[in-house]
């Protein structure tokens, strides 16, 4: 289409960007150079395949026209179709778009899954905007991007600031682009749809399970459970409410939780149902809630705690702020959560991290099962995909942890290992065309 842009390789006005792209490629230079990965395909995996940046003008609910900048980028597809998710935020640009992808990518092939990674969104603060001005904006971003998604070559799913309706609104604009004939075939361009319209049952919970599980499964290891555990949550949107839920029916107690508007303490508990509630009536926001004490956000990852679950924006662990940090186990519901040289601080104290791209794989294992369950015509019940994610989970956690304990390695090195490791193997064997 004549609104997209596509920019190969390369940031806008040529310039590369910094931030969380410098943060996955450090990782992703550790491990490449740990496990002496292939040389050239260590040179197709630093790149990204497509990126594209979209303008498109909508029309406002007072009249008004205003342009919107959208972007879509694709870092890999060697595995299958580019898949990840789209988020309504105003720190999308480029180079996040670009890190998130590339996270996207590692965590497709660490789950096993026919896959590979792509992200991207718009630059928004849907706050800002009515129910009906964002109908509008997300299916006319839809119509920007529809020549270069499909239900066999890239498919989008909710992330940050997106939910069931935005998918539900992306589904039925790309559907009524293609002819008659087509229309029920191309159900599966995006997942985390509504249930009546084609979703899964329990992907609203899928990422929080995911990082639940994984915490539980690492405590079962050291010979510990949950009950009685206390733990922090930042982000208390799906991810973190989800993994809040899960922890607490376990026995745990959730004793702070923040977000862009509040950071709240109870050492006794805050109820993860009656913030939700909260929340639920008052803008999806925790201001306000008179559950627990008001704390200054720089304190928050100082709290008592044994668990500290990250799930909001990237790079919010950093070297000025690891060193207060009491959990010993870092959960990463969010992509990207943890700067480098954060990371090996709290590694070099005894530290424990779940990396995001074995923690929060829920999401994306859930989107292949609803994917698969609209290609094949079939209905799942909650039961059914509870059960499934819990066995693939289990499965990707326990390869990692067995590389970690037998390599003496950390588990995002381990997780690393095993992702780049399936990639190579599939470029090694295709060979590089012509």
């Amino acid at each position: 289409m004549s609104e997209v842009k596509k920019i190969i390789r390369r940031g806008l006005n040529g310039k590369v960007q910094q931030g969380m792209m410098r943060n996955v490629m450090k990782q992703f230079n550790e491990a490449a150079d740990f496990l002496g990965i292939n040389s050239n395909v260590r040179k197709i995996l630093s790149h990204s395949n497509n990126e594209l940046v979209v303008r498109f003008p909508v029309r406002m609910d007072n009249g008004e026209v205003e342009v919107f900048t959208g972007y879509r980028v694709q870092h890999n597809n060697s595995l299958g179709p580019y898949k990840g998710g789209l988020r309504y935020h105003k720190t999308v640009d480029l180079d996040a778009a670009r890190a998130l992808a590339m996270w996207m990518t590692w965590k497709t092939s660490l789950a096993g899954l026919p896959y590979g990674g792509a992200k991207g969104g718009i630059q928004i603060d849907p706050s800002a905007y009515s129910p009906a001005e964002l109908e509008r904006i997300t299916r006319r971003f839809t119509y920007a991007l529809a020549d270069n998604i499909g239900p066999d070559h890239d498919i989008p799913a909710p992330d940050m600031n997106t939910n069931d309706q935005t998918m539900a609104w992306m589904a039925d604009t790309y559907m009524s682009m293609r002819p008659p004939a087509e229309r029920s075939a191309n159900q599966h361009v995006v997942t985390g749809k509504p249930s009546a319209s084609g979703g899964l049952e329990g992907r609203d919970r899928a990422t929080g399970y995911g990082v639940f599980l994984t915490i539980k499964l690492l405590l079962e290891k050291k010979g510990q459970d949950l009950k009685d555990k206390r733990f922090i949550v930042q982000g208390f949107g799906n991810v973190g409410y989800w993994a809040a839920v899960f922890l607490e029916r376990m026995g745990a107690r959730m004793v702070a939780v923040q977000d862009a508007s509040k950071t709240l303490y109870d050492d006794s508990g805050i109820s993860v149902e009656e913030l939700h509630e909260f929340c639920l009536k008052n803008k999806s926001v925790i201001n306000g809630f008179s559950g627990g004490s008001t704390l200054k956000d720089k304190d928050f990852f100082s709290v008592e705690c044994d668990i500290c679950i990250p799930a909001a924006l990237g790079n919010q662990i950093t070297k000025e702020n690891a060193f207060e940090i009491k959990a010993s186990l870092i959960a990463e519901g969010a992509n990207g959560p943890t700067e480098d040289a954060a990371e090996k601080l709290l590694i070099s104290r005894g530290t424990q991290i779940i990396p995001d791209i074995l923690c929060n794989s829920g999401g994306v294992i859930a989107s292949y099962y609803e994917w698969l369950q609209n290609r094949n015509g079939e209905l799942w019940n909650m039961e059914e995909v509870m059960e499934k994610l819990e066995r693939k989970i289990s499965a990707s956690f326990e390869k990692v942890y067995d590389l970690s304990t037998s390599e003496g390695i950390s588990l995002r090195m381990a997780a690393y290992g095993i992702a780049l490791n399936r990639i190579e193997n599939a470029y090694v064997q295709r060979g590089i065309f012509p």
